[in-house]
């Protein structure tokens, strides 16, 4: 889309149903911390002819703040494609206060209340049917705990206002597909949580999720140990022996295993690229060789909600916001995966 142009979304994007007849998906995406690289990733997105030919977007949070980035972006000669002239871009409003100033790269709870406040006006559009998936834009965890939400990110949240049922973190990049059996925990704590019903849930939010969403009939799952060298028989621990391998068996064959696999060796060799999904047991052990694998084209999903919800595998960026560099690969990637699933789920259940 030319500098400049417009884009507009139907007159009936916030409907409650979704005719028949309607080819594109409706797809709500909070803007994300607005003193961060959210606001500018998603005019960015909103520039983008593949996707606007792929979905409707329907960017939810402060018409203020999206104009103060495009006119922002502008003035900077931004060499990016974003869509400085919105008056054609229906956003589902949620205003800033009076007092809140948009000051890129600042980190300030007025920005973590509004950021919150615009995720928790995507939900609604998702269960009413005005929206068919959500995307969320970067939080910051910091900035919203200031701000006194008592959540360690978007997943949590959004888990509780959909009905607080099991939720697993995944990580997906093409084929690759990462599961954490422990996400936001230090360090410190794992050890104490990785237990055998906590591992084979995730076995079988994993599974569910395979087949589910990404349509894979007998997915392969590639589960890691919590130990170096996958406890090496017991010598380096005993967590495999103990939790991990009786939770695969107590999930039966509902999928095919492999494990418990020692977390390097698996990665180095290339060994994921056989498998369907990877369960890993902490945040870093999945995360680190996603990211080395995959950074600026990941995308996080947040399996077992209601509701289908995506977003990018970057964070709120605040070193570069404002200026121009923001890469919208993951973004885009986020909402292209939220529309296949949504569409998968869609004709399952219609089947």
């Amino acid at each position: 889309m030319p500098e400049g142009s417009t884009r507009s979304l139907p007159d009936d994007a916030g409907s409650s149903t979704r005719s028949g007849n309607v080819s594109r998906l409706r797809i709500a995406i909070s803007m994300g911390d607005p003193n961060g690289i959210g606001p500018e990733v998603l005019l960015s997105c909103l520039a983008d002819a593949e996707l606007n030919n792929r979905v409707e977007m329907i960017p939810v949070g402060s018409s203020d703040v999206l104009r103060t980035y495009a006119a922002m972006l502008q003035k900077g000669g931004s060499e990016g494609s974003y869509p400085f002239d919105l008056s054609g871009v229906r956003i589902e409003p949620v205003e800033a206060s009076a007092s809140f100033h948009v000051v890129p790269g600042k980190a300030d709870p007025l920005a973590g209340k509004l950021s919150m406040e615009s995720v928790a006006r995507a939900i609604p559009l998702c269960h009413t049917g005005a929206a068919d998936a959500m995307v969320t834009c970067p939080i910051s965890k910091e900035v919203i705990a200031r701000a006194g939400y008592d959540f360690p990110g978007h997943t949590e949240f959004i888990a509780e206002r959909t009905g607080g049922g099991e939720v697993l973190m995944m990580m997906v990049s093409g084929a690759l597909r990462v599961g954490l059996v422990t996400s936001h925990l230090p360090l410190s704590r794992v050890a104490e949580a990785i237990t055998e019903k906590a591992v084979a849930k995730t076995l079988r939010l994993m599974t569910s999720a395979l087949k589910k969403d990404f349509g894979i009939v007998r997915p392969r799952i590639a589960i890691l140990g919590l130990n170096p060298h996958a406890g090496d028989g017991g010598v380096l621990g005993s967590e495999e022996m103990g939790i991990i391998i009786p939770a695969i068996s107590s999930c039966g064959d509902i999928a095919r295993w492999s494990g418990p696999l020692a977390a390097d060796g698996f990665f180095g060799s290339g060994a994921w690229k056989n498998v369907d999904g990877v369960v890993a047991m902490y945040h870093d052990q999945g995360l680190a060789p996603f990211k080395a694998l995959s950074f600026g084209k990941g995308v996080n999903v947040s399996a077992g909600l209601p509701i289908v919800r995506t977003s990018p595998d970057h964070g709120t960026g605040f070193d570069i916001a404002g200026v121009g560099k923001a890469d919208s690969s993951s973004l885009k990637a986020a909402i292209l995966l939220a529309a296949d699933i949504a569409e998968r789920r869609l004709a399952s259940a219609h089947t």
